[in-house]
């Protein structure tokens, strides 16, 4: 059977291989495209198998979000180069898509959902096979809640999802941001651990002078918890300047926009 540019084409769309792997395909199978479909996804897989122990420290994050529900995915490649690829670059949106329509859970249940006709697991190995680097769906978050879902990505490399009640999408979308820029380890002052609160006491304790530390024990408490508490704020979500406006904490945002 002739192999015509045409049918090269429709297995290119539908595979996402190099045109010479397609054509190479379709001339071992006889011009079938529905086994030369699958002949890409074996080699894709084997070739796949062989870069798995290549180190994949790049790549980008990609967001899909709808109504109340949110999802961000992390694609990993071995180069900045390859993370900035148009092929890549489709691939993990596309997992994003899939990710919040399909409802799956993490990453393992993710592999198995369809995009468009192969898996998310069979498309990597096909993106590997012809952009020539590892890649590897990373990490996944997502937020079903229905309530106010704020998402954002800086710089391709750091995620946010936020999920409030009341208040709006542009207040979650604020918050968002904040958590970008700041990266608080902690929500609330309630959960930040015990231990956390007695090194940081220990610290300002150590840092107090010897007249200081000669204070009365009920008025030295006071100055050391002052000084613990300041620290709490700045690490905790709910106590830092809000970065949209800095002459309110994120709590008082928060509670300024019902929510």
């Amino acid at each position: 059977m002739e192999i015509t540019a045409s049918l090269v084409k429709e297995l290119r769309e539908r595979s996402g291989a190099g045109m010479m792997e397609c054509k190479k395909a379709l001339a071992e199978n006889g011009g079938d495209i529905e086994a030369a479909m699958e002949h890409l996804r074996k080699t894709g897989l084997a070739k796949a198998d062989k870069k798995a122990g290549r180190v994949a420290a790049e790549g980008r994050i990609a967001m899909a979000a709808e109504g109340g529900r949110a999802v961000l995915v992390e694609v990993n490649s071995e180069t900045d180069f390859v993370a900035k690829d148009g092929n890549f670059v489709a691939f993990a949106d596309a997992v994003a898509q899939v990710a919040l329509a399909s409802g799956a859970a993490d990453v393992e249940a993710l592999k198995a959902v369809k995009l468009g006709e192969v898996s998310v697991e069979e498309a990597r190995a096909l993106l590997i096979a012809k952009i020539g680097e590892n890649v590897q769906v990373r990490r996944m978050a997502r937020v079903d809640g229905g309530h106010n879902v704020g998402a954002y990505i800086h710089g391709g490399r750091i995620g946010v999802l936020v999920e409030l009640k009341g208040g709006d999408a542009e207040l979650a979308r604020g918050i968002a941001m904040h958590v970008a820029a700041m990266n608080p380890p902690y929500m609330t002052a309630a959960q930040v651990p015990a231990e956390f609160l007695a090194k940081e006491k220990e610290i300002e304790l150590a840092k107090m002078s010897d007249k200081d530390r000669a204070k009365p024990a009920d008025i030295l408490e006071k100055i050391i918890s002052g000084k613990v508490a300041k620290i709490v704020n700045e690490n905790t979500l709910t106590g830092q300047p809000y970065v949209m406006d800095t002459n309110m904490t994120v709590e008082a945002a928060l509670k300024a926009g019902g929510a």
